[in-house]
Order: structure tokens, then sequence, then C-alpha cells
């Protein structure tokens, strides 16, 4: 890994055109266009609360506390999501059978279909973002976002642990 700045700075692209800037670009992008096909068909929630709603239909009885986790928000802020959710119907907050501090999120009946319509929003801004891409280039672009991924969290958690070691 070359970490000569001098290097560094000879080397680099335009700034739009930098890994960080696309990817938050796109994020963005894809942000606004599932907000705006949200609003022209009524649907009642925001991409934040798609995100809840489709993590929960994956993992049915799934606690609060790991919603959170897995958005990577605040409890504090996802209570207010959910309280949300639960107004519109879509969502049930239910005991925990054996741990009565733990609250389990379900989906009602009223959240099929606008889970349906979530998918169906996605499905179509992923055509549109694809478009022109061969099957084989987004496949390979989806492996290496989440090798990405992968390796940014797993240098993270090796971040965490080292804070935490010293703790001990």
């Amino acid at each position: 890994m070359r970490s000569d700045p001098a290097v560094i700075l000879s080397e680099r692209p335009a700034v739009g055109r930098t890994f960080g800037f696309l990817v938050q670009d796109v994020a963005r992008l894809l942000k606004r266009h599932f907000e705006r096909r949200a609003r022209q068909t009524g649907l009642p929630v925001t991409r934040r609360q798609a995100a809840v709603l489709i993590h929960v239909s994956r993992r049915e009885g799934v606690s609060q506390a790991e919603i959170a986790g897995l958005l990577d928000i605040e409890p504090i802020a996802l209570v207010r999501m959910l309280d949300k959710l639960c107004e519109e119907g879509l969502v049930e907050r239910h005991a925990h059978p054996t741990d009565r501090r733990v609250r389990t999120l379900w989906l009602t009946q009223v959240a099929q279909p606008v889970l349906a319509r979530i998918l169906q929003i996605n499905h179509e801004i992923r055509a549109e973002a694809f478009a022109g891409l061969p099957p084989a280039a987004h496949d390979a672009l989806i492996d290496a976002l989440a090798l990405v991924k992968e390796n940014l969290a797993m240098e993270e958690e090796v971040a965490v642990a080292a804070m935490v070691e010293p703790l001990r």
C-alpha cells in the first residue's frame, strides 16, 4: 500500500471521480429517487422507514436493538420511526417472551402491500441505476462493493476492539 503523500496527490482523479465521492453521490441519488417515487405513489414511509420494514420482514420478531444496529442508527431515532410505523398500522411491537426489557417487531397485514410497493420501487430504481451495464458488470459491482463493505466493517471491528482492550 502506497502512503507517500506526494505520490497520492499526483495520482488524484478529479474530486467527483473518487471512490468516496462516487459512493456518496450514488447513495444520495438512490435516496432521492426513492423518496420521490414514494411521494408520487402516496407511500406512507420514508426511505429509512422502508429499510426498517424490509429488515423486519426478513426477520420477524427481531428486537428493536438489533434493527438499530443493522441500520446504524441511535435507538431513540429508531423508536421515533417505529412510533410512526405503528401509528400507520404497519408494525407491531410485542414483549419478548423471556426478556421483558426487549420489544420485538412484527409486520401487520396492512404492511404487506406497502412492503410490496417498496420492493417494486427498489427494483425499478435498481434497473435504472444499472441501465447500460451488462449483467456480469452488475454482479461484479455488487460483489466488489460487498467486499469493500466487509473490509471496512472488519477494520472497524478491529479498531473498536483495540479501543476497548485498554479499558480491561
